[in-house]
């Protein structure tokens, strides 16, 4: 099943392409999604979902598999697995920057495949939510790029008065061979554990789909509460009968 989504970054494409990359920065951006740790190239995470009251954890890993900076392509594939389940999803995930001056329009193309209980929606209610989601993560990275970005204007005229504390701050840790691991260059331990600043809250499927999904799902859910409503009422009914029967023997068998 193949998806097409567009988002849209509110910096310029050099930058965009920056923050994508940044696997430890974009994940909590996404809907229920937490980053665990990280092995070399490979991360790994968790992602929670809701199908109406049924809740659902995923355990996967995202490896990039191609990066194209000249073209301003990206290629990464996810893999997961239900924790309690045997549900399973992979996706192949394209993204094209495109330049737009001071914004970045991001096409995202996505090669799904899933198995269990939420394969039982279909392709348009997968759109629908892929949609719903894909929307909520770009506003929530450009919260994120807005909360990163307004901070800096304020503090850098400050700092030149105080030019004994901005100089340990800013300048020694970069040059100092032993803090290279804390400077500008990549994590270069094999593994890292990553502590999630807020637990990620489930994403709920039916939510995100919104209408579409109800009315494809909304038969279903009369018919299964109609079918529980008789089934209760049949045991009620069963319960009474075998009251009143109970009643009525003991009256014939003392007289």
């Amino acid at each position: 099943m193949r998806l097409h989504n567009t988002l849209s970054i509110p910096v310029p494409v050099r930058e965009a392409w920056q923050v994508l990359l940044d696997i430890e920065r974009i994940a909590p951006c996404v809907p229920g999604a937490t980053l665990t740790s990280r092995d070399g190239d490979r991360f790994h995470g968790k992602v929670k979902v809701k199908i109406g009251p049924i809740g659902l954890a995923y355990s996967g890993t995202v490896t990039f598999v191609s990066l194209d900076e000249a073209a301003k392509v990206a290629v990464l594939e996810a893999a997961g697995r239900e924790t309690r389940g045997g549900g399973t999803a992979k996706a192949t995930v394209t993204c094209r920057l495109t330049d737009h001056g001071d914004a970045t329009e991001v096409l995202v193309e996505t090669d799904l495949a899933i198995t269990g209980k939420p394969a039982q929606f279909g392709r348009g209610a997968l759109t629908d939510v892929a949609t719903t989601l894909i929307g909520r993560f770009a506003a929530n990275l450009a919260d994120e790029i807005a909360d990163e970005v307004a901070p800096q204007p304020s503090p850098t005229p400050a700092r030149p008065t105080a030019p004994d504390e901005a100089a340990p701050a800013v300048h020694e840790p970069a040059p100092a061979p032993g803090d290279g691991d804390d400077g500008g260059t990549p994590p270069t331990p094999p593994q890292t554990t990553f502590t999630p600043r807020t637990p990620a809250e489930p994403i709920n499927l039916l939510q995100a789909a919104g209408g579409g999904v109800l009315g494809r799902v909304g038969p279903l859910a009369v018919a299964s509460a109609l079918l529980i409503l008789l089934l209760t009422i049949r045991l009620t009914l069963r319960r009474l009968r075998s009251a009143a029967g109970s009643q009525g023997a003991e009256p014939g068998g003392t007289g």
